[in-house]
């Protein structure tokens, strides 16, 4: 037989609960409003109730100066909930009083770091700008083209400085296309570097009979290279071109294998030559950046360099040769240089120019207007070359400057 409980001791267990779930947390909190008052920190205090699996509670529960609200929403009751705060809010601990001094230690601290902070930018700062002047000395020049791309009528072109090969100034300086008698600065050097100007060349049928340009040579006739390497290179004739091929390789086809092999060791690594007149065939091609620096190495032979020059020359059986290089005296500077020209490939175009003691070497392809071109380009390169040399001794000065101080 069991003995019931009696109401009076119920009621008395659960006071005792309330008073130790509820009035216990009431007190903790009270007692922590002082030091919430006195906290530096004036953010507010948020106590998160993470949700259980029989209780949905809201995120935050707002811990505030003088009321505690616990935002709940479930099932559980009073006990429960003042249980979960009062764990929280003990755990946290209350909020730490910072004194005067500490206050102002941490000021100061906060303050150094700062300082340490602006003495490093600055100091980042001026070593960034001591390094600049170097670093742009050091870099290649920049490519130009915007600025006068749009005013030539050249599918793509190349000004190069002549001493140092960089570039000034391109447009698609690397696109394959006909060189047509450009190339013939090729059969010039490797017939100057193949034949004594005395050296007899005979004319076959087939050379006799090229296209125009020629000087009309005849298969009954014996001729000295010497004329025949000043027919190539300033008459640009066809006919010439392959006299020379055939005596120095034994067959055009052969020469323009070795043609394609010199420019290879000459720098100009995307030429294929199939000719050695420069004349329109399949597979055959070149760039305005390798023309430029086949060109620029020629120049540097003395031999090479004093034909080109001449306007114009007479031959040993009594024929005059015109220079078709008509920069010689249309323009500023002109050196020497190399025209061309066929339906395929349009205008063509290789010459050196030097003025107030430096030299470019301007490479044209696939242009309408040639000569027109070629002065737009002579003067744009020359101009930016003068406007790099005042920018270097600027930033030479400059960096001398920032050395000193």
């Amino acid at each position: 037989m069991h003995r019931h409980a009696s109401p009076a001791l119920l009621v008395a267990v659960v006071t005792v609960l309330l008073a130790v779930f509820l009035v216990a947390p009431a007190a903790e909190l009270a007692a922590a409003e002082p030091a919430a008052r006195k906290a530096t920190v004036r953010k507010t205090a948020r106590v998160a109730v993470k949700p259980t699996a029989k209780a949905t509670v809201s995120k935050k529960t707002t811990t505030r100066a003088r009321t505690t609200k616990p935002a709940v929403q479930g099932k559980k009751t009073a006990k429960k909930k003042g249980a979960v705060v009062a764990a929280r809010t003990k755990t946290k601990g209350p909020a730490k009083t910072m004194s005067k001094g500490q206050a102002k230690s941490s000021r100061a601290v906060a303050a150094k770091k700062a300082a340490r902070v602006d003495k490093k930018t600055v100091a980042q700062k001026a070593v960034k700008k001591r390094r600049a002047p170097v670093a742009a000395a050091a870099a290649p020049a920049a490519v130009f083209t915007g600025e006068v791309a749009g005013q030539v009528s050249s599918k793509s072109f190349m000004v190069m400085d002549a001493a140092t090969g960089e570039t000034i100034c391109a447009k698609a300086p690397d696109s394959p296309r006909q060189p047509a008698s450009t190339i013939k600065i090729l059969t010039g050097m490797i017939a100057i570097k193949s034949l004594g100007q005395d050296d007899v060349i005979n004319v076959s049928r087939r050379a006799a009979d090229m296209p125009s340009s020629k000087i009309f040579l005849s298969p009954d006739q014996r001729y000295q290279a010497n004329d025949m390497i000043n027919a190539v290179l300033l008459a640009s004739a066809n006919d010439a071109s392959v006299a020379l091929a055939e005596n120095i390789a034994g067959s055009e086809e052969k020469f323009a294998n070795l043609m394609t092999l010199s420019a290879r060791l000459w720098g100009a690594r995307n030429t294929v030559c199939r000719t050695a007149s420069g004349l329109t065939a399949e597979g055959q091609h070149s760039t305005a950046r390798d023309l430029a620096n086949l060109f620029r190495y020629a120049m540097q032979d003395a031999e090479f360099s004093r034909r080109m020059h001449e306007r114009k020359i007479d031959t040993s059986y009594g024929k005059t040769l015109v220079n078709h290089n008509k920069a010689l005296w249309r323009v500023d500077g002109a050196v020497g240089g190399k025209t061309g020209y066929t339906i395929a490939a349009r205008q063509t175009y290789v010459g050196q120019f030097t003025r107030g003691g430096e030299s470019i070497v301007v490479a044209i392809m696939g242009s309408e207007s040639m000569w027109a071109d070629l002065n737009k380009l002579v003067d744009y390169g020359f101009r930016k070359k003068k406007q790099e040399q005042l920018a270097q001794l600027r930033r030479t000065v400059a960096l001398q400057g920032a050395v000193i101080d």
